[in-house]
């Protein structure tokens, strides 16, 4: 038996909030009909925000690139369908900023056919020329952060990646899109795993996966061989499992050091939808112009998993799913406990949207809150051994240089401790807050 079967514990802490993936679990994937106008945020990946290549009315055909890499730390956009552009200038993003994007209207008349633009056979490239084509066809993690993915890929001189290891567990509550790519894609995520683990010299590979799936679990082990240097792990149902440091821990009972990254214990972490992406380029040519976006919670007539272009507006996409529900308060983009609420329904679709949830007025009803009473439950449930109600109480003093000597950067902002505060204290909101000042008084 691999070494690997041998682990069944989890990481320390974290939460068990319910759920919630009934909805759309057995939801086959559709696929959203073309809307007329589509927004292109150039600041929708961490990093420095892409170059517009194109000019108002320029006409562009699907897969098109329409902005390069700003910089190292960055990737490029495509167009999502055939059309022309319509406008470049601020657009309102998820925050309820305005930031430059790119306005594209859709042809009416185009078949929306992407031309087959197959890249270099991957395996003829050499590590700089993958990187690159990487970062041209516009990939990032799609569990969300949107890092760009070429980034994570240059590995440093001296280091060596042994162990890739694949993000199934999808933890959040609701959201089923990483599910359903590997029920619906197996084959696929098996060859986005192959191209990965050639490139970066990887000897093995995992695919952790919370044991909540075991429909998914099943498919990919009929899919992989005897012998095979991949394998799927079963994990226990915990929230954040699919954070990378948890996952490794979980996974190959190793803990990633404060202030180092997964390369450094030679591994390299990726979402199931990023080694899709990386197949999707390689074998059928395409860039990263789409992604599967669970639609669900109370607030939604129909809910649904999609394949959605980026850039389609989110009012177009609820109303794909029958509209929302009268008594719905709130949409969120992303999961419920690391998502952000949305300031408009007309904001667009990005590449880390992998949820878009609609709550009632039960679910947003911001409940009173009382004094810590020192509990401990919020440092029981930090998978990251902080001490948060500390990192709460200096938050709301405004005491932002003293919370890094409680290193208030490690704090990844899950959530978990808000969830397990039985007095109610948005902890992680004053984190988040907190965080953000520092970011600025730099």
């Amino acid at each position: 038996m691999s070494p690997l079967r041998l682990f069944r514990r989890s990481f320390s802490h974290g939460v068990h909030p319910e759920g919630l993936k009934e909805q759309t679990a057995d939801r086959p994937i559709q696929r959203v009909p073309f809307v007329e106008s589509y927004v292109m945020p150039l600041g929708q990946h961490i990093g420095v925000p892409a170059k517009p290549l194109v000019r108002v009315g320029q006409r562009l055909v699907r897969g098109e690139p329409i902005a390069e890499a700003g910089a190292f730390v960055s990737t490029w956009l495509h167009s999502p369908v055939t059309g022309r552009v319509r406008d470049i200038g601020p657009h309102r993003y998820i925050d309820g900023s305005f930031k430059p994007a790119i306005e594209i209207e859709a042809d009416p008349y185009a078949t929306q056919q992407l031309e087959q633009r197959l890249p270099p056979a991957w395996d003829s490239l050499d590590a700089a020329q993958f990187i690159q084509e990487i970062q041209r066809a516009g990939i990032v993690g799609m569990g969300g952060a949107a890092f760009p993915a070429h980034v994570k890929y240059s590995i440093p001189e001296g280091q060596q990646i042994h162990d890739l290891l694949v993000n199934g567990a999808e933890c959040e509550p609701f959201l089923t899109n990483d599910h359903r790519l590997m029920m619906e894609r197996p084959d696929a995520l098996l060859r986005g795993i192959e191209i990965l683990m050639v490139q970066l010299g990887a000897e093995r590979a995992a695919i952790g996966v919370e044991a909540n799936k075991p429909d998914a679990i099943e498919v990919l082990r009929s899919r992989i061989d005897d012998g095979s240097p991949v394998e799927v792990v079963a994990l226990p149902v915990k929230y954040p499992q699919g954070a990378e440091k948890m996952l490794i821990k979980a996974i190959y009972d190793r803990e990633v050091p404060a202030g180092q990254l997964p390369r450094d214990l030679g591994i390299a972490v990726n979402n199931v939808g990023t080694l899709v992406a990386i197949a999707d380029r390689f074998d059928r040519g395409m860039p990263l112009i789409e992604r599967v976006v669970t639609v669900s919670g109370p607030g939604v007539t129909y809910p649904a998993n999609l394949i959605v272009p980026l850039g389609t507006p989110v009012r177009e996409v609820l109303r794909f799913c029958g509209g929302l529900r009268e008594e719905t308060r709130e949409v969120v983009m992303g999961g419920p406990m690391m998502g952000a609420p949305i300031a408009s329904l007309d904001v667009p679709v990005l590449k880390g949207s992998s949820g878009i949830l609609a709550f009632t007025e039960q679910e947003t009803r911001r409940p009173k809150e009382y004094p810590c009473i020192r509990c401990g439950r919020c440092l029981e449930a930090c998978p990251y051994f902080l001490n948060p109600s500390r990192l709460a109480r200096l938050g709301k003093a405004r005491l932002f240089q003293e919370m890094k000597e409680f290193q208030v950067m490690d704090c990844v902002e899950c959530g978990a401790c808000t969830f397990a505060c039985p007095s109610s204290i948005p902890i992680v909101q004053l984190i988040r807050t907190a965080k953000d000042n520092l970011r600025h008084l730099r």
